[in-house]
């Protein structure tokens, strides 16, 4: 069942904020965190009515705010970034979530865009709703106290979240809007930047806010042990003035269950340690080696497999990360390599096929293809041949 938008008799915040345009890209965002503070606070007050059994005769409804920038001309620009601009004349629009949280980011952004179209940022009340569950921070399970018939009832009250909405065509390069509809600004929407968040506290058993600007991937625990002894290292108290200067640009170490090791080298400043380590690690722990400016490390430990490869880095890329990369044990070295050279994997050899749509136009010789007759055979190949 998807929600529906098409319902009249709804309920929606007082002050509808009307659509301004800022030549400020801090006031720009200003008014972002004013309306999805409004909104969400709107939404959280309506389900703490609900939860106390008040009837409801509307369906209640916030939606994100949304950014839209409009441009005539082709602009020239430096070619030499990826983000901050438009590809050409049109009008360009995404909806926003969580300021508090990529507040740096969005300005950043929209300076760049002011700066290289010289346009203004309109600022307004988009119609793409607020699920519920998306006006709570993560880790707040709202079903906890209703009964069979009020969890029931929820989605004829409230936006719930819709997978069928949620879809990657933006980031895919499929997205194809419609006549009259503005091309997308962002390559994520709100709701799909929201269910992310949601997830990546499930998965790693860390809050979204912890992630750093560089991370590591790894499916080999001692990448993960070697990682958790340094963090501990770094927080340590040093004696040596050079080692203390640089132990002291990294302000916390956090790991699974949100436990934060405060860094004894920064004496008041330092966080205090909170967080409740698991009883079981969850299915990709995460760990946080942080600094101030969020350009610290961290490192997932994604387990077996390519779906949860597909399914953290799905997840983490809502965040806009500057760089990641995967640790691991090359299976295919030859004895003209030496250690610190760099093996780029340009073909995979699979028995279930699972990564066959990866080859990129790339043909196997008939002899390295597996066959499920002759399982011995393949598990010889699987050993001794690999293309790098």
């Amino acid at each position: 069942m998807t929600n529906d938008r098409t319902q009249a008799s709804h309920s929606t915040p007082a002050n509808n904020f009307p659509t301004e345009s800022f030549d400020d890209p801090v006031a720009a965002v200003a008014r972002v965190s004013a309306i999805y503070e409004a909104n969400t606070s709107f939404l959280r007050d309506a389900f703490a009515r609900y939860r106390k059994n008040e009837p409801f005769s509307h369906r209640v409804r916030a939606c994100y705010p949304f950014v839209r920038v409009r441009t005539e001309l082709n602009t020239q620009i430096d070619s030499r970034r990826s983000y901050g601009f438009v590809a050409g004349p049109g009008i360009f629009e995404t909806t926003l979530t969580l300021p508090d949280l990529f507040g740096h980011y969005y300005r950043e952004q929209l300076r760049l865009l002011t700066k290289n179209h010289h346009v203004g940022i309109e600022v307004g009340v988009s119609a793409q709703p607020v699920p519920i569950h998306f006006a709570f921070a993560e880790g707040i399970h709202l079903e906890g106290d209703l009964d069979r018939d009020r969890l029931l009832a929820m989605r004829n009250i409230f936006d719930m979240p819709d997978l069928a909405l949620l879809d990657d065509r933006i980031v895919n390069g499929t997205y194809e809007p419609a006549l009259g509809e503005p091309h997308p600004l962002a390559l994520f929407t709100a709701a799909r930047v929201d269910f992310s968040l949601h997830r990546l506290k499930h998965y790693t058993a860390t809050s979204p806010t912890h992630f750093q600007n560089y991370v590591l991937y790894t499916n080999y625990q001692f990448y993960i042990d070697e990682f958790v002894k340094l963090g501990r290292r770094i927080m340590s108290s040093a004696n040596d003035e050079e080692t203390r200067a640089y132990r002291s640009e990294y302000t916390s170490f956090i790991e699974p269950g949100d436990v934060i090791t405060g860094n004894e080298n920064l004496g008041d400043s330092q966080e205090e340690q909170q967080g409740v380590a698991p009883a079981r690690l969850p299915q990709m722990p995460a760990y946080h080696l942080k600094r101030a400016n969020g350009s610290g490390i961290t490192m997932v430990n994604i387990g077996v497999g390519p779906s949860n490869a597909k399914t953290i880095t799905d997840h983490i890329a809502v965040l806009r990360p500057h760089a990641w990369i995967m640790l691991g044990h090359c299976a295919g070295l030859r004895n003209t390599q030496r250690l610190g050279d760099y093996v780029l994997a340009h073909g995979y050899v699979r028995k279930d096929h699972v990564l066959d749509a990866c080859r990129y136009g790339f043909r196997f010789p008939h002899w390295l293809r597996f066959r499920s007759r002759s399982r011995k055979r393949s598990r010889k190949l699987r050993s001794s041949k690999a293309w790098i």
